[in-house]
């Protein structure tokens, strides 16, 4: 019995050193030689001031909180307050909810409203891209569909008396590939577009 305690302690001990300790270490000092921007999070510094990380989401508000019409907007959040990294969730609504479809109505309204008078013939609900409409799964997605990206353009080459072409370029610059080359669509990641454009006007 006297035996059987100690084994059972001593092979706790010894798991909870290799599992517990020598194996993390292990792995955050590959990940840290090898891929230290993931394994710290793509975060993104200006002047040696975090702003924030390709990875996730964020909200380019005014003060009085509505969307800043100078900067491309994330497609809608699901978390609360917006874009929360720590409560990161998608709705588990099914697409026939009342609670959803006005979730979709109230976005595809605000995403007109900030975008509309300036693109070329008026923007309809049509002409809305999903992701301007709807949540990601995670709630904080970084990224904006190219569709989305090009109708927004128009909106911030007004408002910064820039050329479309220049606008153009930097949504170019800033579209990433398709996962492994294969999977989902190419995105375009709202912050670095975002820094881009302070960077030039």
């Amino acid at each position: 019995m006297r035996k059987d305690i100690v084994n059972a302690g001593l092979g706790m001990l010894v798991l909870t050193l290799l599992c517990g300790i020598l194996y993390p270490l292990l792995v955050t000092g590959v990940s840290q030689v090898a891929f230290p921007g993931n394994a710290n999070g793509q975060q993104v510094f200006v002047h040696r001031k975090l702003v924030g990380s390709k990875l996730i989401g964020q909200s380019f508000t005014e003060r009085n909180g509505k969307p800043d019409p100078r900067y491309f907007q994330t497609r809608p959040s699901g978390t609360s307050p917006a874009d929360n990294a720590a409560g990161s969730a998608f709705a588990d609504y099914g697409p026939n909810s009342v609670v959803t479809e006005r979730a979709l109505v109230a976005n595809i309204r605000a995403y007109i409203a900030l975008n509309g008078r300036y693109y070329p013939g008026g923007l309809t609900a049509a002409r809305v891209p999903v992701d301007a409409a709807d949540t990601s799964a995670s709630g904080i997605d970084p990224d904006v569909s190219v569709r989305n990206a090009d109708i927004q353009a128009y909106r911030i080459a007004a408002v910064r008396h820039l050329s479309r072409s220049t606008v153009d370029r930097l949504i170019s610059r800033f579209t990433g590939r398709r996962g492994l080359g294969f999977s989902g669509e190419p995105g375009v990641n709202v912050l670095e577009l975002n820094l881009a454009l302070d960077r030039i006007s």
